[in-house]
């Protein structure tokens, strides 16, 4: 009975403590394409819509969700953050946890001012970022992604041909998952929602 007394009661310590442990490591299903480990670090020196200098690091602690565009751009990039506006409100208040990071792949006419009233007319959460060349470029190489200027026209106008894939860092920085153009908007609200709720999906 002695024994009994001691061996129950350790036994339900023990499958307590195993139960507790499948769940905490339990991973949460992310819906979008799973690229951790395949990416690296958000990590970028530019300048944000307000005409100060920003790394990477100055946005630890929020999940965000970096993409390539240009302000003359005629289509893609006004729907893209058209859509992703709609994101942020079915979110409801997690989306203050959330960062759109924009960056411009046409800094030639893309000034900090220009990108601030751009990207404000969309979303408050949005940020437009810019620099020279040379770093949009090393940026965008980080990612894999890609841009090309297209010839001019006459009046000296252009469009500039870019990816449009959508990558999603969690509040440390890391590379989670990344939406295409055809990814569904209800899953994209399901990853965020996960990322920014518990931190926890893997």
């Amino acid at each position: 009975m002695k024994l009994r007394r001691i061996f129950f009661p350790a036994l339900l310590l023990v499958a307590g403590l195993l139960l507790a442990g499948c769940h905490s490591n339990e991973p949460l299903p992310l819906r979008l394409t799973n690229i951790s480990g395949h990416m690296p670090d958000l990590d970028f020196k530019l300048t944000d819509d307000l005409g100060k200098s920003v790394t990477g690091a100055d946005y630890r602690g929020k999940v965000t969700l970096l993409y390539f565009g240009y302000t003359h751009c005629p289509d893609v990039c006004p729907l893209t953050l058209a859509q992703l506006h709609v994101v942020m409100q079915r979110l409801g208040p997690l989306a203050d946890g959330a960062r759109i990071l924009f960056v411009s792949v046409d800094p030639a006419r893309d000034t900090p001012a220009v990108m601030h009233a751009y990207v404000n007319a969309f979303d408050p959460r949005a940020v437009g970022l810019t620099g020279d060349a040379r770093a949009i470029e090393a940026l965008s190489k980080r990612y894999r992604s890609a841009f090309s200027r297209e010839p001019g026209s006459a009046d000296g106008n252009y469009e500039v041909s870019h990816s449009s894939a959508i990558y999603v860092f969690d509040r440390a920085g890391k590379a989670r998952v990344l939406a295409t153009p055809s990814a569904s908007q209800d899953d994209l609200v399901h990853d965020l929602h996960l990322l920014l709720d518990t931190g926890a999906a893997r």
